[in-house]
């Protein structure tokens, strides 16, 4: 089989529907490695077009899982792309008029054109447009979109067509980020590349705030920790190897009260005339980006920062990704190029 040969600048991947094989691998392990004084309780739901797993190991309170399952749907109702009726959806069908959302899609918005600026364009939350035209979520239906069409997706993908505003808050009536506007009509956002980080991270504090203090929280290739076990020892997370089949591990790392992000170019792909395409879209280009990098994983305390960090280095490629990681002090990495080779940071377990 060819892969797909192109060159580029800038390169974007979308991950809010990515079902990361890395939380199949891990379960079991998580499951059955620890002595407990109480059973953990798990449950298992499709949230953000992916698997979603969470499992407590210090309670048996299945209240709050169903506080956290609450919040995945809370959440899904704001940044979900394809959900009619959320923050997104507004926001993408606003035909250039001014949409007011909450708070904190306007936070994460921020956040994402923050990552734009950093990366030069690498990722861009208004690469909807091109994303849209791969339909890499549908079963069967991807294919190679016609290239004129790509090119006139293209030219609505800018960063720069986002403007925000204030209005009332709702818990305060104070004057807060609440708006948001896309001065070119065309143009459409996606927080695929942030959002799910986002969400554990404030899944976590959920369960904090119920005293749990051992958790894992699974959201397709975002796992995140809380804590540790109960008898003091570390979670095991499992790392895919790239292109090999489900479940076979090309690495294990043991973590506490931290994230494991990874992304990768070979979960949603497709050929077509023996070409392999794959869903981490160039925002150059509007063809999945052609660098060395096959998957990079990411550990990092906070998952929302991780989830960003391993998308801009899948995109950016070894030497332009590992100069933005190493310049994060509170950040380890493992980058895996398409024919096997390593790259390690110091940091990584």
């Amino acid at each position: 089989m060819k892969l797909l040969h192109q060159t580029s600048k800038n390169n974007y991947i979308i991950k809010l529907a990515d079902i990361s094989t890395l939380i199949f691998a891990v379960i079991s392990t998580i499951l059955s490695a620890c002595a407990r004084n109480t059973e953990p309780i798990s449950r298992t739901g499709f949230y953000f077009d992916t698997v979603i797993q969470i499992t407590l190991y210090d309670t048996e309170d299945d209240a709050i899982l169903d506080g956290c399952f609450a919040l995945a749907e809370k959440y899904e109702g704001l940044f979900s792309a394809t959900k009619e009726g959320s923050d997104v959806w507004k926001i993408n069908h606003g035909n250039g008029e001014t949409v007011t959302v909450s708070e904190e899609t306007v936070y994460l918005l921020i956040h994402a054109a923050d990552w734009a600026n950093t990366t030069e364009g690498a990722i861009d939350p208004t690469i909807r447009p091109v994303s849209a035209l791969w339909d890499f979520g549908s079963e069967g239906n991807a294919h190679v979109p016609d290239d004129a069409a790509i090119k006139e997706a293209l030219s609505h993908v800018s960063h720069e067509n986002i403007r925000f505003g204030t209005a009332p808050s709702d818990e305060t009536g104070e004057s807060v980020y609440r708006t948001v506007r896309l001065i070119d009509p065309e143009a459409a956002v996606d927080l695929g590349f942030i959002a799910k980080g986002y969400i554990a991270d404030q899944i976590k504090k959920y369960l904090l705030s119920q005293g749990v203090e051992s958790a894992c929280i699974s959201l397709g290739g975002n796992v995140l920790a809380v804590g540790e076990k109960p008898d003091g020892s570390p979670f095991r997370v499992g790392i895919q190897e790239p292109f090999a089949e489900t479940g076979k591990t090309l690495d294990t790392v043991e973590i506490k009260d931290t994230s494991v992000v990874t992304s990768g170019i070979y979960e949603r792909c497709f050929y077509e005339n023996d070409v392999l395409y794959h869903h981490i879209l160039d925002t150059a280009t509007g063809y999945p980006v052609d660098n060395e990098l096959a998957g990079v994983t990411i550990i990092c305390p906070s998952s929302n920062k991780a989830d960003a960090l391993s998308t801009a280095c899948l995109c950016l490629g070894v030497e332009k990704g590992r100069k933005l990681l190493d310049a994060e002090k509170d950040v380890a990495y493992l980058l895996v190029t398409r024919d096997g080779t390593q790259y390690r940071s110091e940091k990584f377990p």
